[in-house]
């Protein structure tokens, strides 16, 4: 009981649609009204700025954190052993994504993945960080930078020989690059939106 009952809270926990409170409570606004209509990081820099996006980003890598740590912290323990925490890490990316304060709707599970992966290797976090900022310099779009990152993430925990993680990688790359379908339609059609910086950035501006 006590493990299902922190199955839920991780769920719940994911289930925050920060993005949206935060629009409403600080700026009146519903996100899901603007821009590409998203709840997470990238629609609200777009549509509240910059401070809004930062701290949505910070909140979704937060609760997908405090998620996998409750197994640690109440000293559960399932057939998994040690990647225990993986499992409750997947259950807020559920609620992210599937979210029962959205009508059952959610964002595309980015940065509450991050999150999972901060909690369960923060080595393995900060090469995730690091290969996701310098794509989003190199090409100027969250989206593309976002499922490059991921496949590679997957190639990398693969090499290290951590089966879990790779698994789960997999399955999450593959729910990421299905929740951007429609970007990767814009990208093939050279309209998908741009940060303002960076090489891909500068090279679109140079072509108008």
């Amino acid at each position: 009981m006590k493990l299902i009952g922190l199955l839920i809270v991780a769920y719940l926990l994911g289930a925050i649609p920060n993005g949206v409170w935060v629009g409403k409570a600080f700026f009146q606004t519903d996100i899901r009204q603007s821009g590409s209509g998203n709840i997470g990081t990238t629609n609200t820099y777009r549509v509240l700025g910059p401070y809004a996006g930062t701290a949505v980003m910070v909140l979704d890598i937060a609760k997908g954190s405090v998620a996998t740590l409750l197994p640690t912290l109440f000293h559960i323990t399932t057939f998994l052993g040690t990647a225990t925490p993986l499992l409750f890490g997947l259950f807020a990316i559920l609620g992210h994504t599937v979210s029962i304060f959205d009508h059952f709707k959610g964002g595309k599970a980015v940065a509450t993945s991050a999150g999972m992966l901060l909690a369960y290797n923060p080595i393995m976090f900060v090469i995730a960080a690091g290969l996701w900022v310098s794509l989003i310099y190199w090409t100027s779009m969250v989206s593309l930078a976002s499922m490059i990152a991921f496949s590679l993430i997957t190639l990398i925990s693969l090499a290290f020989q951590d089966w879990y993680l790779t698994g789960i990688a997999l399955v999450l790359t593959v729910f990421v690059f299905y929740r951007h379908r429609t970007n990767i339609k814009r990208i093939k059609a050279g309209t998908e939106s741009l940060v303002p910086f960076g090489h891909g950035y500068h090279k679109r501006q140079a072509e108008k």
